[in-house]
């Protein structure tokens, strides 16, 4: 590693460090802390979902599954890009309503009480246990792509390396809050565009062109230049059931909620999907031109095709920013998945259970030290530096699609949901994931959201007919939002 890079990289942590402490002066209560007072403006709401939701696994795992396997895995991609759009065109605008209908709920546990007017506050247990269980496999895994940069870029050991790169983005979070991370989400997020759009360029171009980059990968093994190489049916539907996924991710529909109206979200849903497309097919370009580029000097860990791609091909000081974009990519999952874990354990444990009547300076400050808590136990799980990442994201990916998935569409869309029905749902959603992750051979190669997410579904419905019609306040705040939907104009309570 130059000075060059050194210096690159550190301008880029000081920059984010900046922004938390500009945020940390906006920051006044609860609500700017995790929601940022519901005033995100739709191209800030759109990098930031974009930049949380694609973590390291963009830059490191994507390129990595491409560079071992070849261009079967694509369908990832396209699972991705079709879960992503679905989400931003049916669930954000009414999300965005409902949580407000909802007595302004500001995580996904307390709109989930609020929509079905919980009062034994047992959706919100159940839910807080959730985010907790899987997003600490989540921080984990961008914690373990951090360790993985850090060691390769600077030399240093690999427990070194977790711990700076959790030091900066705890940093940040505990400062600013919602703002801050999604702040330097969009910041984040315009740097791994770039990054993306450039790297694979430069390595075609260096290796020919596009024509001489297929050719060479298909002297090496023909197999890796076709999409259906070694796959079955049920190895395609695993893939694109990634797309599931996006239905249940707390951190992304967190942005749904924070954007700052709902007539913004058009706007918001073309700037990420824009972003995303070219994001993802850059990852996979990445990692297919690294097939022919290192072929008589292959990697040891496929993982770091993108990371040997820019210290060969870039000048130190160009080098040093897009090694940054690794960790821009790292720093703004963790940081939303921080704050997701902080509200989960601030507003719906200790605010709803330990201290009703905390003020609103006890609350933010108790949110700062969850971040830490948190940071803290995740660091530790990602000891094991041999940890794929790809492996724990899919583990936790699929956790929060299977859970949550299908009980945020079916609260939105359907009438008749009642609470035991969302309760059953998210246990059978998150216990299926557990269980089938532990099962292989056959039928049982399915990735396991698909199981989690029909089974959580039928479990919903099957309990909300038994039960029978809900409250009539629940109907009523339900058919509040429908009108909101259609005339975009939210009416008070009676």
């Amino acid at each position: 590693m130059t000075s060059g890079t050194f210096v690159a990289f550190a301008i880029y942590l000081i920059g984010m460090l900046a922004i938390g402490l500009i945020c940390y002066r906006l920051t006044k209560n609860l609500s700017d802390y995790i929601l940022g007072g519901r005033g995100l403006r739709p191209g800030v709401a759109a990098l930031s979902a974009g930049a949380s939701d694609m973590s390291g696994w963009l830059l490191l795992g994507l390129p990595g599954a491409v560079y071992a396997s070849g261009m079967n895995q694509i369908w990832i991609g396209i699972g991705l890009v079709i879960g992503a759009y679905l989400n931003w065109q049916f669930v954000a605008k009414r999300l965005r309503i409902y949580t407000e209908v909802a007595k302004d709920s500001i995580t996904i546990p307390d709109y989930l009480e609020n929509r079905f007017d919980d009062r034994s506050r047992i959706l919100r247990i159940i839910s807080a246990a959730v985010i907790l269980l899987f997003f600490t496999f989540y921080v984990s895994s961008g914690l373990v792509a951090g360790g993985v940069l850090f060691e390769e870029t600077f030399d240093l050991s690999y427990m070194w390396a977790l711990w700076i790169g959790m030091l900066v983005i705890v940093g940040y979070t505990f400062l600013g809050g919602f703002l801050a991370v999604s702040w330097t989400d969009f910041v984040q997020g315009i740097l791994m565009f770039l990054a993306l759009i450039v790297v694979p360029i430069i390595a075609i171009t260096e290796l020919g062109g596009w024509d001489q980059v297929t050719d060479t990968v298909g002297q090496i093994d023909a197999s890796y230049n076709g999409v259906m190489t070694d796959m079955t049916f049920m190895g395609i539907v695993s893939l694109m059931a990634w797309g599931l996924g996006y239905f249940g991710q707390p951190h992304i529909l967190a942005r749904f909620m924070a954007v700052r109206s709902p007539s913004d979200v058009p706007t918001a849903r073309l700037i990420n999907m824009g972003w995303m497309i070219f994001g993802l097919y850059g990852a996979i370009f990445v990692g297919y031109s690294g097939i022919a580029f290192f072929a008589d000097n292959p990697l040891q860990n496929s993982e770091t095709v993108f990371i040997e791609f820019v210290q060969v091909l870039f000048h130190p000081w160009v080098s040093g920013f897009l090694l940054a974009a690794i960790l821009a990519a790292i720093m703004s999952t963790i940081d939303s998945q921080l704050l997701v874990c902080s509200s989960a354990l601030t507003e719906d444990l200790y605010k709803a259970f330990l201290r009703k009547d905390a003020s609103q300076k006890e609350l933010v400050q108790v949110s700062r030290f969850a971040v830490i808590g948190i940071a803290l136990l995740a660091t530790v799980l990602a000891m094991d530096k041999d940890s794929k990442v790809l492996d724990l994201v899919s583990y936790a990916w699929a956790g929060f699609g299977a859970a949550f998935g299908p009980i945020v569409i079916l609260s939105l869309f359907w009438r008749g949901l009642t609470r035991n029905g969302a309760a059953v749902g998210i246990l059978v959603g998150a216990v299926t994931v557990v269980v089938w992750k532990q099962l292989s051979g056959g039928l049982l190669d399915l990735y396991e959201i698909v199981p989690g997410f029909i089974l959580c579904a039928l479990a919903a419905v099957a309990v909300s007919l038994m039960q029978g019609r809900p409250a009539q306040s629940v109907l009523d705040d339900y058919d509040r939002t429908q009108r909101a939907v259609k005339t975009g104009r939210i009416e008070p309570s009676e």
